[in-house]
């Protein structure tokens, strides 16, 4: 394993928290968290240590259902084509459970209705894809598939409250059952290897500190945007859409839509639905009224516009409906203000369809969605035998959706760090590949932040060798919605299944710069293209 000291001695813990002694000595590494980064962490060091202890807080569900301390799995979560690819080469067969068990699945742009800077993008074949099973299915396939290996176990209902060892290394953790508050109730768990999967909430800065470690830097860039979220079942007016939908003359339509985005400003004007481009929202691209036939519906917020919408399919034939609002104006958890609230969106898509469907849950409100970089990766006195790995490492705003692919990202870096045959996996080195597999996530969901009106934080100043990147991004997203080429581009590069070089292509280059910006629809389009 990591920085390996040789055997290590301890305790380890059944399912139901139950503690039995090891009876004998081998390699046992410690993950702090129950959630996919942890699991997918677990997988992963399974491979390389006789024991994997999973230390998690809450009671573990049977099923797909929430937990009580991941308040995001009530909102909308998206595995992005990127996150499938990595889940599938950890635990192959995934993503075809998910789809057994109804995870949709949704094609960008042409499933959906996006609007963003006024204009709606052209709804072109689908050049990626997103997953759009709720958070509470998803965790539970991984969980099932990581528990059935024996050398995992988990401590469910415990929480760590500290390290053990020392500034040069990591011999374990201290933990207590949830609820205790008493010292004498903390134990020792050694391990030649602790990984924070903890979340976007790690205490391990803390506990660092406690044991005369540095502590990392924390880039942090608030945004100030607030979301809520509600489940529908939608409106069954037309058997056989693929989606709720009723019939849409003028600027009325209804059904749903979601992708992945990032707030830019788009220089774009209307269409005439000749020549191949897209016809008047509305109707069939030959001017006559029709029905909006799509799958989800995405309004993404940005300067000139504080509020923005994401309605998506889950399992169930059920949709969540997550609103979203920067400083100001945001979001209500207040059912009958909910509505409302849509009712202020630029396009009344999403209100009409809300007045349609059947609400299945309250609302639930959720305000922590700054960006936070922990810079593990930088020099600094850490001790060896400790890592961090998603959220608690690297937190984006959960509006991109990029969470659960930044884990699986994660999992799998640890996986070629470990497995590298020409490098010694040191702690140093470990953290820095975990941390490059993090970083185009973060700038993805910092630099769209940080141009937000209101935005606050360390890291929202942009450097100036940053500055030539931006104005050349700016290019793309103004010819995102309107023009195919630079539109496949950039979702691939969003959908994190190609780095960001991929906008620099020729092709893509000379669109962005010697190209016009094509035209992109000011009313949502009835079909796709």
């Amino acid at each position: 394993m990591v920085d390996s000291a040789g055997a290590g001695t301890g305790t380890t813990a059944s399912r139901d928290g139950a503690h039995h002694s090891s009876g004998r000595r081998g390699r046992h590494a410690v993950v702090v968290g129950g959630g996919p980064a942890a699991l997918l962490t677990a997988r992963v060091l399974a491979s390389h240590a006789d024991r994997v202890t999973l230390v998690e807080r809450d009671r573990l569900p049977d099923g797909p259902e929430p937990r009580a301390g991941v308040p995001q799995s009530r909102h909308n979560h998206v595995l992005l084509e990127g996150g499938q690819r990595a889940l599938e080469k950890l635990l192959p067969g995934i993503v075809g459970e998910l789809r057994e068990h109804g995870a949709p699945r949704v094609g960008m742009p042409d499933d959906l209705v996006q609007w963003q800077d006024h204009h709606f993008y052209r709804r072109t074949p689908a050049t990626a894809h997103l997953l759009t099973g709720s958070r509470p299915l998803l965790e539970w396939l991984v969980r099932r598939r990581v528990l059935a290996d024996p050398r995992i176990t988990v401590m469910e209902g415990t929480e760590v409250v500290g390290l053990v060892g020392d500034a040069a290394r990591v011999r374990g953790v201290r933990v207590r059952e949830r609820g205790a508050g008493t010292h004498q109730d903390v134990r020792e768990l050694t391990a030649d290897l602790v990984v924070d999967a903890s979340g976007r909430g790690s205490r391990a800065p803390e506990w660092l500190a406690a044991i005369g470690a540095d502590v990392p830097h924390e880039e942090t860039i608030d945004a100030g945007l607030a979301y809520a979220t509600r489940m529908y079942r939608g409106p069954a007016d037309r058997p056989g859409a693929p989606g709720p939908s009723a019939p849409a003359g003028t600027r009325h339509a209804t059904d749903p839509a979601g992708a992945g985005g990032t707030p830019a400003s788009a220089d774009t004007s209307d269409t005439d639905g000749t020549d191949g481009t897209p016809g008047e929202p509305g109707t069939d691209g030959g001017g006559e009224p029709d029905a909006v036939d799509c799958v989800g519906y995405y309004f993404v917020p940005g300067r000139d516009e504080a509020r923005g919408a994401v309605v998506l399919p889950i399992e169930g034939g059920r949709y969540l409906v997550t609103l979203s609002g920067l400083r100001g104006s945001e979001p209500p958890a207040d059912e009958t203000e909910f509505t409302d609230f849509a009712a202020r969106l630029p396009h009344p898509l999403v209100h009409d369809w809300l007045l349609k469907a059947e609400p299945e849950s309250a609302v639930h409100a959720f305000r922590s969605t700054s960006d936070i970089r922990r810079r593990y990766d930088r020099p600094g006195r850490r001790p060896a035998g400790f890592l961090a790995t998603g959220d608690a490492l690297c937190c984006v705003n959960p509006v991109y959706g990029q969470g659960l692919t930044v884990a699986a990202f994660g999992a799998l870096a640890l996986r070629d760090a470990l497995a590298d045959p020409r490098r010694t996996p040191t702690t140093r080195r470990v953290q820095r590949a975990l941390s490059r597999a993090a970083r185009q996530a973060w700038d993805i969901a910092s630099g769209a932040d940080r141009v937000l009106p209101g935005a606050r934080g360390d890291a929202v100043r942009l450097r100036p060798a940053d500055r030539p990147a931006a104005w050349y991004l700016g290019r793309v997203q103004r010819r995102a919605p309107g023009d195919p080429v630079v539109g496949a581009a950039f979702r691939s590069v969003l959908a994190l299944k190609e780095p960001g070089s991929v906008l620099f292509a020729p092709r893509v280059a000379r669109a962005v710069l010697f190209g016009p910006v094509r035209p992109a629809p000011t009313e949502p389009q009835a079909r796709r293209e």
